[in-house]
């Protein structure tokens, strides 16, 4: 019955990442089914994490995410928890032996947003780390399965991976960010004047992060590259999207690949592997 439990656990961590996320989760489905369940372990617990702090409101949130990281420490101690999105997130860590300086990174910057509202350059660096290549990291060790030279070869990349879909992510909904949560990402932009400027400046970083990533998409083991060059598809295009828009119209709306577009990206990236093309 341990068993059941824990296969329940990781139905949890499963439909969390099909309800938040259609299009990651529309990527890890092109993972080899090996990596299919701990990948959804790892965003199960990250997404409950960035809920605490981003929509938790009229909760004492310090005091949410202080109980969820002891929580998550003795889940991953006891090697069990109640809470099935820790049970199913403890199952992965003790299995890949994911470091716990990566959780530590994480869950401090999801601090970071309870409290920070602006950054300098070296605040937001840091914060791009823990909120976002530390999760790239923590799917190369799932990736890696234990190969401790491979994963030294290609963390670079998997770090330059989580940042531009995180940068993405902040360029996409700097209305909500600023407007809804007073949030201030980007260092020394004015978001009460946005500037094609600003927005040059922003893209040309995001672009090399896109650049550097793809590098390391090709090095990696065949049972993950398809799945995370999806992903990485998904989010060029919906950078590419944004390049053309005003910097003024970004702060009035969301954008966003429509279905039809995601069904286009997956084709075309099926005929590339399909050609050996990546």
């Amino acid at each position: 019955m341990m068993q059941l439990f824990h296969e329940v656990s990781q139905d949890c961590s499963r439909i969390t990442t099909e309800k938040y996320s259609t299009s990651f989760f529309s990527a890890i489905k092109l993972l080899h089914k090996d990596f299919r369940t701990p990948i959804c372990n790892i965003y199960g617990f990250v997404r409950f994490a960035d809920e605490i702090v981003d929509s938790f409101h009229g909760h004492d949130k310090a005091e949410l995410l202080e109980d969820f990281k002891k929580s998550t420490y003795e889940a991953i101690n006891k090697k069990i928890s109640l809470n099935p999105i820790l049970n199913s997130f403890q199952i992965t860590v003790n299995e890949y032996q994911i470091d716990h300086k990566l959780i530590d990174a994480f869950l401090h910057s999801m601090a970071l947003d309870l409290e920070k509202r602006e950054y300098d350059k070296a605040g937001y660096e840091e914060y791009i780390y823990g909120s976002a290549e530390v999760v790239g990291l923590m799917c190369l060790q799932v990736f890696c399965a234990g190969h401790a030279p491979q994963y030294e070869e290609l963390k670079p990349y998997a770090r330059s991976l989580g940042a531009a879909f995180q940068k993405v992510n902040f360029l996409r909904d700097l209305r909500a960010d600023f407007e809804g949560l007073d949030r201030v990402y980007f260092p020394g932009c004015n978001f009460d004047n946005f500037t094609e400027v600003d927005k040059l400046e922003i893209e040309r970083d995001i672009q090399k992060d896109f650049d550097h990533a793809f590098e390391g998409i090709q090095k990696l083991p065949m049972k993950a590259r398809f799945g995370v060059y999806v992903a990485f598809k998904y989010y060029l295009s919906l950078f590419k999207k944004i390049k053309k828009i005003q910097p003024q119209k970004i702060m009035q709306q969301r954008i966003r690949i429509p279905d039809y577009g995601k069904f286009f990206i997956l084709a075309k990236a099926g005929i590339r592997s399909h050609m050996n093309m990546l």
